[in-house]
């Protein structure tokens, strides 16, 4: 799946996974070292996470049901907890720095194709 920002007109990710029953969400990044520039984890649904255990800091998006972006989470470090985005349908994690990179902030419209 690729993600991007039609606000910004940019490609966020190549390849995003689908973690969408509650074994996947609970797994989520745990097995993995890091996330790859062009990779993601899409949650669905979610509006909150949790980072503990996980070995690798992460960027972090919350989409409303319209793709709008309600909560962003920047350099998102290992065992924390994020706060609750009530409005949030979904949650993308993304590689470190791919928010600053990309500019992407919150009101931005998010396409998942």
């Amino acid at each position: 799946m690729k993600i991007i920002n039609i606000s910004k007109d940019i490609l966020l990710v190549e390849n995003a996974e689908i973690a969408d029953t509650f074994l996947k969400r609970l797994i989520g990044l745990l097995n993995r070292k890091s996330l790859k520039k062009g990779e993601a984890l899409i949650l669905q649904p979610s509006n909150c996470i949790h980072s503990f255990f996980m070995r690798f800091t992460i960027d972090v998006i919350f989409l409303d049901k319209n793709g709008k972006i309600v909560g962003i989470l920047p350099s998102f470090k290992p065992f924390h907890l994020s706060p609750i985005f009530f409005t949030a349908y979904l949650a993308i994690e993304l590689p470190e720095n791919t928010l600053k990179l990309t500019q992407t902030q919150p009101g931005d419209i998010i396409k998942i194709t």
